[in-house]
């Protein structure tokens, strides 16, 4: 065997965040030197910074305006089913029978109108 000394590099101590060693708690730049101050913007192995150039505007007003007047149509069908709900629960509570199953053919006329619309058109959703 030999008789030189044999140097053991200590072992790196595993980091714990809020730890009472102080020999944890370096700073970020001392953990993880591979990090520059210039990474992202001046670092060479970034090559898309982001989604590109037009994101998160309209790519398709064809497809929005489609969608505005189902959302308009959607809004309008719901704001009479409840008016003819009220209706309906009016004349009910009156003692007209007659005039509140009308009604209630009504919401379910309008409920049928508006799954129509949604068959019209499947491949947009």
């Amino acid at each position: 065997m030999s008789d030189a000394p044999q140097s053991r590099d200590p072992e790196p101590l595993e980091y714990h965040p809020g730890s009472a060693r102080p020999e944890l708690n370096r700073p970020v730049h001392e953990r993880y030197p591979q990090i520059r101050a210039t990474s992202g913007y001046g670092d060479p192995r970034v090559r898309h910074t982001g989604p590109g150039p037009g994101a998160g505007t309209d790519q398709e007003p064809e497809r929005s305006s489609k969608l505005t007047a189902r959302l308009a149509l959607a809004m309008t069908v719901v704001i009479g089913q409840l008016w003819g709900l009220t209706v309906i629960i009016d004349a009910w509570m009156e003692g007209n029978t007659g005039t509140a199953w009308w009604g209630a053919g009504f919401l379910c006329l309008s409920f049928l109108v508006v799954l129509g619309l949604w068959l019209i058109d499947p491949k947009d959703r």
